[in-house]
């Protein structure tokens, strides 16, 4: 998702360059990288509480 942002905001700047008005576009720019970091944050919550294994690894050997 960064990257596509990334590549969004190297367009605005293409825009800023030729003279083009870009407050929209920062204002959705913005909203789009707020959006990003909610989910990783609600990534990052749901991660902590999932239970963590315990004991062996998976495909560990048994002796």
């Amino acid at each position: 998702m960064r990257l596509q942002v990334g590549g969004q905001r190297k367009e605005i700047l293409q825009l800023q360059r030729a003279g083009i008005s870009t407050a929209s576009a920062d204002a959705l720019l913005q909203r789009m990288l707020d959006k990003v970091d909610s989910l990783c944050t609600e990534r990052d919550r749901l991660k902590a509480e999932l239970p963590r294994p315990k004991g062996r690894v998976l495909g560990g050997r048994s002796w």
